[in-house]
């Protein structure tokens, strides 16, 4: 913030203190460039508006219901987790390439799978494929422990300083093959799979717990796929078929698995 020094040749203080008053009333002083909530009165990051836009016009308007999830979707800011050079296009109901051949999924899909997730903030969540880290953000902000698995060593380390940048300390990364999974801190209440699968991998299903859930892009990555939920019931998958998608393979074992 600006300050103004006053030198009147005058001994007056009464009439010093006027005039200052008076020029401050004439030329306020310039205040940062940020803005504050309204409702808050917090100091707010410059997309911020460009988030509640992106809620209420591609998340509520498509039924995004569950106020936890829109609550993170709006905490998460989009832009730290694309490249410097796509940050106009955050918050743009698309994917965005991060380098390495892969993408960032858009809002909506993010949304989308979270609330199919069924968080209540006491869950251990698997995520299987770190990609940007901005899942993971969305994760981290709705459950009580996050572990991430990246199969690209390069995305992995470049996911943790936005995420770190954000606060999160909820969060264990590791880099490697997804498809096993991460066995050491399993049972999972939630497992979330951001890569296509002709099937669930054998491990991931022996690390869900009993009542515990699967999100995940099933079918051939070369055609068509569908979201599925995978329900633990019994030992037993019951499967529910939710909607068509496009997402890119998991890649490591399971490729030569089929």
């Amino acid at each position: 913030m600006s300050i103004i020094t006053l030198s009147l040749r005058t001994k007056n203080s009464r009439f010093r203190l006027y005039f200052a008053l008076l020029l401050l009333l004439q030329f306020p002083l310039a205040l940062p460039a940020a803005q504050r909530d309204s409702r808050s009165g917090e100091t707010l990051d410059p997309f911020l508006t460009a988030r509640r836009t992106m809620i209420e016009r591609d998340l509520k308007s498509r039924g995004i219901k569950d106020p936890r999830v829109l609550a993170a979707m709006e905490f998460v800011p989009r832009h730290l987790f694309v490249p410097e050079k796509f940050r106009s296009s955050a918050y743009d109901d698309r994917p965005l390439p991060i380098g390495e051949g892969q993408t960032i999924s858009q809002p909506y899909i993010v949304a989308y799978m979270s609330e199919l997730l069924e968080l209540k903030g006491t869950e251990r969540v698997l995520e299987i494929g770190t990609g940007s880290g901005y899942q993971t953000a969305v994760l981290a902000r709705l459950a009580e422990a996050v572990f991430s698995i990246e199969i690209i060593g390069a995305l992995s380390e470049r996911a943790k300083p936005p995420l770190a940048e954000v606060g999160f300390t909820n969060i264990q990364f590791k880099v490697g093959d997804g498809f096993f999974g991460w066995p050491e801190k399993a049972p999972f209440d939630a497992i979330l799979l951001t890569a296509a699968s002709p099937r669930v991998p054998e491990p991931l299903w022996r690390q869900l717990s009993e009542g515990g859930r699967i999100i995940m892009p099933l079918g051939d990555p070369r055609q068509s796929q569908k979201l599925v939920r995978v329900r633990k019931r019994a030992g037993k998958e019951i499967v529910e078929s939710l909607s068509e998608v496009v997402f890119v393979p998991l890649t490591g074992a399971i490729q030569s698995s089929r």
